[in-house]
């Protein structure tokens, strides 16, 4: 490291610690995040795999001289990490990294970004952060893929408690968005979580979310955000209601002259968006349930598979399917050329090279398939259990299987020679699992088990390549076209009363090209304040928190943003100002799971029990930056067939919950894994009104949770009710309510203020 970078550095870490001490948490990161984006790291010229699927997005490989066998204990392994995943590396700027599991034991477990040296295996760099609020396991964590960006050399990673981290090549923190606690991200047990996708100058990814606004309606959406600044720029739902959480990763393609984003969606089809706008073009229904497979495109043709209930009368399981995305004199229509019924491909997505499409099932039946006709040219079994993708390269087939075997194969055009079969196994005799595929760059092969990482090849062997890749090409803008789309920029803001943000109107033609930026006509609803014609809109100081949209119109086209504006603390919700059936304005995740409505004379905010999907829900009310706080309410539950809910507020991501059917006080960060917890016995009774107090103070090395729990109608207790100490302390988060239960819950007089002395 030369000492101008170090300095820099330096520089960039001490003014972040300083700005996390003074409280200001993200946005200290966002802040250094905009230092850095102005010298960008240098765009990399060493062969990479910067992405899943590799460079050309197709699990291939135009690398030579690969080797044709090795082994665990030395034959051409060049090192051997003991930095152990799930997913596939990315390989960018002569480092290779993954994001994995770290902690020496669950009370130290975390989520971590680990980048080591694609030379020696040795760790340049890692970062850690908290899992919070989720129920994925912890055999889970690091399910999904980081995305590396080639032209500025930073990392994106995507973490299972929703956190959204851009890393420059150093490992420094340019900036993140909570995803959860911003828009209601949604996660399951399951620990789907998906992988970015960067193309240009955004890095694209979607989730479930059921947010605030036009978001309440929990769908799969795309979300594109700036890659350098992390601004926000449009959002899209293509589909309908999801049917599952999915993890498929999106394709960057070029298909009619359109620069598309084709991705298969949590409710069964296949969609393709303009990747500037996220405008839909085309859907393509495949399945009864969500689609994990990512699909693979050649030319105009793409190739995707899934393993669940078909759409028509097939009775079997599964289908692998080309479609014909040229549409028939619309753009916005596709066919089917072939299917191949009753193929359970629901994990692994497909790879294609020289007319042949490589794809495996779900029990690991490897199958050679003619990309243009469907015909199945051959079968070889691998395996039991199939969950990683194959790479092709130099000739060969290079693919993992989860029972812990690895193979390199020869594909002919009549059956599929065996070169070499590796077998991972514990001290104790055990299989050790791979869910990720290998990834190729600079003569090597990358491949990580759930306990270490591997770097196989040749001493002394560079890359090599067959041919040069193919760019994606696509047309310029015809010099006066007219303007199709609208966009504003940044598609959503979060505000406090005083501040003022300037917004831009960007034109698009009907290819979803950039043309120019306009002077549209600027309104705004749903919000206090002063929007001139610059489109520059300035919030009162006085403003309470208000949630609203700002239009632009370009003609008859229309494009809208929007605001949130959440005071400082302290905040204060007596909901009698709020009308009823509806809930605060701006609250993520609560429109649809609570309304406001009168109880004994005054309005309250009951959380709704009918529907089973919402049984647990955790409501934000602030920032993902706050800090230094404590949380307070009044709650009651109501017994409803023998069920007492659990109910309680949540306070920089843990939450205080008091338990009914247990008779419990329990404190959590970490929903399924309990990483710290401690509960005491707690005795409390339905329908009776108990005010709540929860307060979290951090220093270096711990937080200090404390609770407490008394009858309204009572004095406050002097002593706290429970005290937790986290030695992997969480320094920020939302404040909230938290709710469980398939009965009513009911919440009042919340406040959130300042932690004092």
């Amino acid at each position: 490291m030369t000492p101008a970078k170090t300095i820099t550095r330096s520089f960039k870490i001490a003014l972040t610690v300083a700005l996390l001490a003074s409280g200001f948490g993200i946005a200290a990161e966002k802040l250094v995040g905009s230092l850095a984006a102005a010298s960008p790291a240098p765009a990399d010229s060493s062969p990479s795999w910067p992405s899943w699927r590799g460079p050309e997005q197709n699990g291939a490989s135009r690398e030579i001289g690969l080797v044709d066998s090795w082994s665990a204990e030395g034959e051409n392994l060049l090192w051997k990490a003991p930095v152990g995943g799930r997913s596939t590396p990315i390989v960018m700027n002569g480092r290779v990294c993954i994001i994995t599991l770290g902690g020496e034991d669950k009370l130290h477990y975390h989520e971590r970004v680990v980048c080591l040296d694609a030379e020696t295996g040795k760790i340049i760099w890692e970062h850690g952060f908290n899992v919070f609020l989720t129920d994925i396991p912890w055999h889970r964590v690091g399910w999904s893929n980081l995305a590396g960006d080639p032209e500025t050399g930073n990392i994106y990673a995507h973490g299972i408690e929703g956190m959204f981290i851009c890393f420059d090549g150093d490992g420094n923190i340019l900036w993140s968005r909570s995803l959860t606690e911003e828009f209601g991200r949604i996660s399951g047990y399951g620990g789907r979580t998906n992988t970015p996708v960067v193309d240009g100058n955004l890095v694209i990814l979607s989730y479930l979310n059921s947010g605030w606004g036009n978001q309440v309606r929990g769908s799969h959406r795309f979300f594109g955000f700036d890659k350098v600044t992390g601004e926000l720029v449009w959002v899209s739902q293509p589909g309908g209601a999801p049917l599952d959480t999915t993890y498929s990763v999106p394709v960057v393609t070029v298909i009619n002259g359109q620069r598309l984003l084709i991705a298969p969606n949590a409710d069964g089809w296949i969609y393709a968006l303009k990747i500037r706008t996220g405008e839909k073009v085309w859907g393509f229904q495949l399945s009864k349930r969500g689609i994990n497979s990512s699909v693979v495109v050649d030319g105009n043709l793409v190739y995707v598979s899934h393993s669940e209930e078909n759409i028509d009368g097939s009775t079997a399981l599964g289908r692998l399917v080309c479609i014909d995305a040229t549409g028939t004199g619309d753009v916005t229509k596709t066919h089917e050329v072939w299917r191949i019924d009753g193929f359970g491909g629901g994990y692994a997505s497909p790879t294609i090279h020289g007319g042949r499409l490589y794809h495996i099932n779900n029990s690991a039946v490897l199958y050679s398939v003619d990309a243009r006709t469907g015909e199945i040219a051959w079968t070889q079994s691998l395996g039991t259990v199939q969950k990683g993708s194959p790479t092709w390269a130099d000739g060969k087939l290079y693919v993992s299987e989860v029972d812990g075997k690895f193979y390199i194969l020869r594909p002919g055009r009549t059956g599929c020679r065996i070169l070499d079969r590796e077998d991972f196994k514990t001290a104790e005799g055990n299989a050790v699992q791979i869910n990720g595929s290998p990834a190729i760059a600079n003569g090597r092969i990358y491949l990580l088990t759930r306990n270490a990482l591997y770097a196989i090849g040749e001493k002394n062997r560079r890359a090599s390549f067959s041919s040069p890749p193919e760019p994606l090409e696509e047309p310029s803008a015809e010099s006066g076209a007219k303007v199709a789309h609208v966009q504003i920029v940044p598609g959503e803001v979060v505000l406090s009363p005083g501040e003022t943000v300037s917004f831009t109107a960007r034109a698009y033609d009907d290819g979803g090209r950039f043309l120019r930026e306009v002077s549209p006509t600027w309104s705004r609803a749903g919000l206090q304040g002063t929007l001139d014609r610059l489109g520059t809109l300035t919030i009162p100081p006085t403003s309470g928190p208000q949630a609203g949209s700002i239009s632009a119109r370009v003609g008859d086209l229309t494009a809208s943003a929007r605001v949130r504006v959440i005071p400082p603390l302290p905040l204060r919700e007596d909901f009698e100002g709020v009308e009823e059936g509806k809930v605060p304005a701006g609250w993520i995740a609560a429109t649809g799971k609570f309304v406001v409505e009168t109880r004994d004379g005054s309005r309250v905010l009951k959380k709704l029990s009918r529907n089973p999907r919402f049984w647990r829900t955790n409501v934000y009310i602030g920032t993902p930056a706050m800090s230094s706080y404590t949380v307070q309410a009044d709650l009651l539950g109501v017994l409803s067939r023998r069920r007492i809910p659990d109910m309680g507020l949540i306070a920089n991501r843990y939450i205080l919950d008091i338990k009914g059917s247990q008779q419990r006080l329990q404190v959590r960060t970490w929903l399924s894994e309990l990483r710290m917890s401690k509960w005491i016995d707690f005795s409390w009774k339905p329908s009776v009104w108990y005010r709540v107090k929860m307060r979290v103070d951090t220093d270096d090395d711990k937080a200090i949770i404390r609770g407490k729990v008394w009858p309204r109608n009572e004095p406050e207790p002097r002593a706290w009710t429970i005290e937790v100490e986290d030695p992997l302390p969480n320094r920020e988060g939302s404040p909230g309510l938290y709710g469980y239960s398939s009965s009513d819950i009911y919440y009042d007089n919340v406040i959130v203020s300042r932690n004092t002395p």
